[in-house]
Protein backbone atom coordinates (compact mmCIF):
# COMPACT_ATOMS: atom_id res chain seq x y z
CA UNK A 1 0.00 0.00 0.00
CA UNK A 2 1.52 3.54 -1.01
CA UNK A 3 1.85 6.46 1.34
CA UNK A 4 1.65 10.00 0.50
CA UNK A 5 4.84 11.87 1.50
CA UNK A 6 4.36 14.88 3.86
CA UNK A 7 4.36 18.22 2.05
CA UNK A 8 7.45 20.00 3.36
CA UNK A 9 6.72 22.64 5.96
CA UNK A 10 8.44 26.12 7.45
CA UNK A 11 7.36 27.85 10.47
CA UNK A 12 7.95 31.78 11.11
CA UNK A 13 8.90 31.78 14.78
CA UNK A 14 11.14 29.68 17.01
CA UNK A 15 10.05 29.81 20.26
CA UNK A 16 7.05 28.86 22.08
CA UNK A 17 4.24 28.32 19.84
CA UNK A 18 6.34 26.80 17.08
CA UNK A 19 6.68 24.11 19.89
CA UNK A 20 2.95 23.87 20.40
CA UNK A 21 2.65 23.44 16.45
CA UNK A 22 5.63 20.44 16.27
CA UNK A 23 3.32 18.63 18.74
CA UNK A 24 0.91 18.14 15.47
CA UNK A 25 1.48 19.36 12.61
CA UNK A 26 3.72 16.38 11.81
CA UNK A 27 0.22 14.16 12.61
CA UNK A 28 -1.40 16.07 8.93
CA UNK A 29 1.22 14.86 6.71
CA UNK A 30 3.54 17.79 7.55
CA UNK A 31 7.44 17.56 7.48
CA UNK A 32 9.46 20.67 9.30
CA UNK A 33 11.97 21.71 7.06
CA UNK A 34 13.24 25.18 8.57
CA UNK A 35 12.10 27.91 11.09
CA UNK A 36 12.51 31.47 10.29
CA UNK A 37 13.24 34.03 12.95
CA UNK A 38 14.62 37.62 12.92
CA UNK A 39 16.52 36.96 16.05
CA UNK A 40 20.09 35.96 14.63
CA UNK A 41 21.46 34.47 17.61
CA UNK A 42 18.55 31.87 18.97
CA UNK A 43 19.27 28.61 19.30
CA UNK A 44 17.63 26.21 17.06
CA UNK A 45 14.86 24.36 19.21
CA UNK A 46 14.55 21.32 17.61
CA UNK A 47 17.41 18.49 16.27
CA UNK A 48 17.62 18.51 12.89
CA UNK A 49 15.77 21.53 11.61
CA UNK A 50 18.05 24.72 10.72
CA UNK A 51 16.83 28.23 11.78
CA UNK A 52 17.36 30.98 9.68
CA UNK A 53 17.14 34.69 9.33
CA UNK A 54 14.41 36.75 8.55
CA UNK A 55 13.04 37.46 4.99
CA UNK A 56 16.51 36.99 3.09
CA UNK A 57 17.21 34.09 5.04
CA UNK A 58 14.05 32.48 3.71
CA UNK A 59 14.15 33.78 0.78
CA UNK A 60 17.40 32.03 0.38
CA UNK A 61 15.61 28.68 1.57
CA UNK A 62 12.93 29.06 -0.74
CA UNK A 63 15.59 29.40 -4.12
CA UNK A 64 17.51 25.81 -2.92
CA UNK A 65 14.26 23.84 -1.91
CA UNK A 66 13.21 21.41 -4.65
CA UNK A 67 9.55 20.42 -4.55
CA UNK A 68 6.22 22.08 -3.04
CA UNK A 69 6.82 23.91 0.27
CA UNK A 70 3.80 25.09 2.69
CA UNK A 71 3.97 27.63 5.40
CA UNK A 72 2.52 28.99 8.43
CA UNK A 73 3.21 31.83 11.23
CA UNK A 74 4.36 31.01 15.15
CA UNK A 75 3.78 33.85 16.45
CA UNK A 76 1.45 34.82 19.21
CA UNK A 77 0.63 37.51 21.41
CA UNK A 78 -0.72 40.71 19.88
CA UNK A 79 1.07 40.99 17.13
CA UNK A 80 -1.94 40.17 14.37
CA UNK A 81 -0.10 42.43 12.09
CA UNK A 82 2.90 40.64 12.14
CA UNK A 83 1.38 37.07 11.51
CA UNK A 84 -1.06 39.06 8.08
CA UNK A 85 2.12 41.02 7.06
CA UNK A 86 4.26 37.27 7.34
CA UNK A 87 1.85 35.29 5.95
CA UNK A 88 1.84 37.90 2.97
CA UNK A 89 5.69 37.57 2.39
CA UNK A 90 5.38 34.01 2.23
CA UNK A 91 2.35 34.26 -0.57
CA UNK A 92 4.60 36.16 -2.36
CA UNK A 93 7.47 33.77 -2.22
CA UNK A 94 4.98 30.68 -3.81
CA UNK A 95 4.61 28.97 -0.12
CA UNK A 96 1.28 28.09 0.46
CA UNK A 97 0.39 29.26 3.78
CA UNK A 98 -1.93 26.77 5.65
CA UNK A 99 -4.35 26.36 8.61
CA UNK A 100 -3.59 24.14 12.01
CA UNK A 101 -6.59 22.88 13.25
CA UNK A 102 -5.35 20.21 16.44
CA UNK A 103 -7.26 16.97 16.42
CA UNK A 104 -8.77 17.54 19.54
CA UNK A 105 -10.41 20.58 18.92
CA UNK A 106 -14.04 21.08 17.58
CA UNK A 107 -14.60 22.80 14.57
CA UNK A 108 -18.71 23.39 13.16
CA UNK A 109 -19.14 21.90 10.26
CA UNK A 110 -20.59 25.30 8.89
CA UNK A 111 -17.50 27.17 10.54
CA UNK A 112 -14.80 29.09 8.59
CA UNK A 113 -11.24 29.06 9.47
CA UNK A 114 -9.41 31.68 7.45
CA UNK A 115 -6.00 30.98 5.88
CA UNK A 116 -2.78 30.39 8.19
CA UNK A 117 -4.78 30.66 11.23
CA UNK A 118 -4.77 28.40 14.35
CA UNK A 119 -7.46 26.57 16.06
CA UNK A 120 -5.73 24.97 19.39
CA UNK A 121 -6.33 21.39 21.41
CA UNK A 122 -9.82 21.55 22.89
CA UNK A 123 -10.64 24.97 21.36
CA UNK A 124 -14.46 25.12 20.01
CA UNK A 125 -15.84 26.68 16.85
CA UNK A 126 -19.30 26.90 17.05
CA UNK A 127 -22.03 26.79 14.27
CA UNK A 128 -21.77 29.32 11.18
CA UNK A 129 -19.04 31.02 13.16
CA UNK A 130 -16.05 32.86 10.73
CA UNK A 131 -12.68 33.82 11.71
CA UNK A 132 -10.41 35.49 9.22
CA UNK A 133 -6.85 34.85 8.38
CA UNK A 134 -3.51 34.74 10.40
CA UNK A 135 -6.10 33.92 13.74
CA UNK A 136 -5.22 32.33 16.42
CA UNK A 137 -7.84 30.13 18.69
CA UNK A 138 -5.21 29.09 21.77
CA UNK A 139 -5.72 26.13 23.87
CA UNK A 140 -9.81 25.32 25.66
CA UNK A 141 -10.87 28.77 23.84
CA UNK A 142 -14.66 28.74 22.92
CA UNK A 143 -16.16 30.98 20.52
CA UNK A 144 -19.97 30.19 19.78
CA UNK A 145 -22.41 30.10 17.24
CA UNK A 146 -22.12 33.27 14.64
CA UNK A 147 -19.10 34.94 16.06
CA UNK A 148 -16.96 37.09 13.43
CA UNK A 149 -13.06 37.38 14.17
CA UNK A 150 -11.24 39.84 11.71
CA UNK A 151 -7.56 38.78 10.23
CA UNK A 152 -5.53 38.26 12.50
CA UNK A 153 -7.20 37.86 16.36
CA UNK A 154 -5.94 35.87 19.01
CA UNK A 155 -7.99 34.69 21.24
CA UNK A 156 -6.18 33.47 24.04
CA UNK A 157 -6.02 30.05 26.33
CA UNK A 158 -9.49 29.87 28.31
CA UNK A 159 -10.82 32.38 27.08
CA UNK A 160 -15.33 32.21 26.15
CA UNK A 161 -17.02 34.28 23.07
CA UNK A 162 -20.47 33.71 23.68
CA UNK A 163 -22.58 34.01 20.63
CA UNK A 164 -23.02 36.41 18.05
CA UNK A 165 -19.52 38.31 19.11
CA UNK A 166 -17.91 40.32 16.59
CA UNK A 167 -14.43 41.03 16.59
CA UNK A 168 -12.36 43.80 14.65
CA UNK A 169 -8.69 42.88 12.53
CA UNK A 170 -5.46 42.48 15.19
CA UNK A 171 -7.58 42.58 18.09
CA UNK A 172 -6.67 40.09 21.32
CA UNK A 173 -8.88 38.66 24.08
CA UNK A 174 -6.86 37.43 26.90
CA UNK A 175 -6.53 34.26 29.26
CA UNK A 176 -9.91 33.46 30.90
CA UNK A 177 -11.89 36.39 29.26
CA UNK A 178 -15.29 36.37 28.88
CA UNK A 179 -17.43 38.23 25.81
CA UNK A 180 -20.91 38.27 26.13
CA UNK A 181 -23.61 37.39 23.37
CA UNK A 182 -23.72 40.22 20.88
CA UNK A 183 -20.93 42.15 22.10
CA UNK A 184 -18.73 44.37 19.09
CA UNK A 185 -15.12 44.94 20.17
CA UNK A 186 -13.27 47.18 17.35
CA UNK A 187 -9.89 46.27 15.48
CA UNK A 188 -6.62 46.45 17.25
CA UNK A 189 -8.04 46.25 21.08
CA UNK A 190 -6.60 44.26 23.90
CA UNK A 191 -9.11 43.07 26.13
CA UNK A 192 -7.22 42.10 29.89
CA UNK A 193 -6.88 38.74 30.98
CA UNK A 194 -10.14 37.62 33.41
CA UNK A 195 -12.03 40.56 31.87
CA UNK A 196 -15.98 40.50 32.00
CA UNK A 197 -17.55 42.52 28.67
CA UNK A 198 -20.70 42.98 28.47
CA UNK A 199 -20.69 46.06 26.46
CA UNK A 200 -19.40 47.03 23.15
CA UNK A 201 -15.70 48.06 23.20
CA UNK A 202 -14.64 50.39 20.41
CA UNK A 203 -11.27 50.27 18.31
CA UNK A 204 -7.84 50.97 19.76
CA UNK A 205 -8.30 50.64 23.44
CA UNK A 206 -7.03 48.40 26.27
CA UNK A 207 -10.08 47.29 28.48
CA UNK A 208 -9.65 44.90 31.98
CA UNK A 209 -11.82 44.73 35.06
CA UNK A 210 -15.29 42.77 35.92
CA UNK A 211 -17.18 44.18 33.98
CA UNK A 212 -14.40 45.56 31.59
CA UNK A 213 -13.50 49.21 31.55
CA UNK A 214 -11.40 51.27 28.90
CA UNK A 215 -8.01 51.85 30.80
CA UNK A 216 -6.04 53.07 27.91
CA UNK A 217 -5.95 53.89 23.99
CA UNK A 218 -3.75 50.96 22.31
CA UNK A 219 -1.74 53.40 19.68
Amino acid sequence: MSTIEPTDLVIWGAKGHAKVLREFMPSQNYRIVALIDNNPTIAPPFAGVPVVTGRDGLADFVARHRGALAGIVAIGGFRGRDRIEIQALMSAMGIRVVEAVHPAAFVAGDAVVGTGSHVLAHAALGAEARIGAACILNTSCSVDHECVLGDGVHIAPGAVLAGEVEIGNRSFVGPGAVIASGVQIGADTIIGAGAVVVRDVPANVVAFGNPARIVRANP
